[in-house]
């Protein structure tokens, strides 16, 4: 099974071009949350087209998401795939995942909300930024942002088997992984 793992696209459509082999090769995808509006305090993104975003999201494989501080209600009315808040548990065998956005988080937190919620790996989104950690058999990611991100990598993640790789789009290389 394979599950493509993005946070922060921000109604940006550019990067779409540049998953659709991840996408097509992929079973599932996990969202993080912020997924169609740019938010007061981001730029407006090169693509920004939230219409098309969803309809391209519509138009995919299954998505999972979890609301962002950035996603409003009135989303859902053109999204077909729910937005779960604040939390997206999924069971993927032999992979329990939480998923949250986790604006009001700090490190410390999602490491005691895996330990809580007694799961394998807990995604989060918010930051732009990727994180790869695992920690006593759990593991904390962050795919990072293909859209609006503060690296000069725009990235999203790739759950394979028993990897967990970040990877930068624009070029498709593995920048971090993990053994899961």
């Amino acid at each position: 099974m394979r599950i493509l793992v993005m946070s922060d696209t921000h109604g940006d459509t550019t990067f779409w071009e540049y998953i659709k082999e991840l996408l097509e090769k992929s079973d599932y995808v996990i969202h993080a949350g912020d997924v169609l509006y740019h938010g007061p305090r981001n730029p407006l993104p090169a693509g920004y087209n939230p219409p098309k975003l969803a309809e391209l999201i519509n138009n995919s494989k299954p998505f999972f998401i979890a609301k962002g501080n950035c996603d409003a209600d009135v989303d859902q009315l053109v999204l077909n795939y729910p937005i779960a808040s604040p939390y997206v548990f999924l069971h993927f065998e032999p992979f329990k995942i939480l998923v949250t956005h986790g604006e009001d988080k700090r490190e410390e937190d999602l490491w005691d909300m895996a330990e809580k919620y007694n799961v394998d790996i807990l995604i989060f989104g918010h930051i732009h930024t990727p994180i790869l950690k695992k920690e006593n058999n759990r593991i904390i990611l962050n795919p990072g942002s293909p859209s609006l991100s503060k690296t000069p990598n725009k990235t999203v993640a790739l759950l394979q088997d028993n990897k967990i790789a970040i990877i930068d789009i624009t070029d498709k290389t593995e920048l971090y992984s993990l053994e899961v």
